[in-house]
C-alpha cells in the first residue's frame, strides 16, 4: 500500500486471492473455519474454537506456553500458521484427559505441585506426554533435553522433572 505521501491514493493494492482454511482437526473432532490460513494456530484455537488451555507467552515460539500437538509432535502454535497443520490431528491440553479422567500427566503435575501459576503448565504438560509416547522410560537428563525450551517464570522446573518421572515409572505404557 502506498501512502498519500509516496503518491499513493491510501487504498490497499489489489492482492491476490488467498485459499481460506475450511476446517480442522482439533482434539479428534473436526470444526469447521473460515479463517486466512496465515493466522497463527494459537489464535485460532482460542478466538475460533474457544479452547483456551494454550498460551500466548511470547509470540515467538521461544517460551512453550502455546504448546500443542501436530500429529503428536509438539509444537508452537504462537508461530505456526493453520494453514501449515490443515489436515493434520491438532491436540490441545483441552484434549488430553478422556472421558472425564484426567491424563496421566495432568494427576501427576497436581500430585508432584508442578505448577504454580499455571500459565506455562499446559504447553510443559503436552510435551511432557509427547516424549512419554516416544520414549515411555526417559531418563532425568533425557527429559530435562527434551524440555529445554520452556519457560517456567516460578522456577518449579525440578517439580515439573518429577512429574514426569514418576509417570514414567508408575504409568503402564497403554495408560498414558
Amino acid at each position: 500500500m502506498k501512502s498519500r505521501l509516496d503518491g499513493g491514493t491510501g487504498e490497499a493494492e489489489p492482492t491476490t486471492s488467498v485459499r481460506r482454511v475450511a476446517a480442522i482437526n482439533v482434539n479428534g473432532a473436526d470444526f469447521p473455519l473460515d479463517v486466512d490460513p496465515r493466522q497463527p494456530l494459537l489464535w485460532v484455537l482460542r478466538d475460533n474454537l474457544g479452547l483456551t488451555g494454550s498460551h500466548y507467552g511470547c509470540g515467538e515460539g521461544q517460551c512453550g506456553a502455546c504448546t500443542v500437538l501436530v500429529d503428536g509432535t509438539p509444537r508452537r502454535s504462537c508461530i505456526i500458521a493453520v494453514g501449515d497443520v490443515a489436515g493434520r490431528a491438532i491436540t490441545t491440553i483441552e484434549g488430553l484427559a478422556q472421558n472425564g479422567r484426567l491424563h496421566p500427566l495432568q494427576q501427576a503435575f497436581l500430585q508432584q505441585d508442578a505448577l504454580e501459576c499455571g500459565y506455562c503448565t499446559s504447553g510443559m504438560i503436552m510435551s511432557g506426554a509427547a516424549l512419554l509416547q516416544r520414549d515411555p522410560n526417559p531418563s532425568r537428563r533425557e527429559i530435562v533435553r527434551r524440555m529445554v525450551g520452556h519457560i517456567c517464570r516460578c522456577g518449579v522446573y525440578q517439580r515439573i522433572v518429577a512429574a514426569i518421572q514418576s509417570v514414567a515409572e508408575t504409568v503402564p505404557e497403554k495408560e498414558r
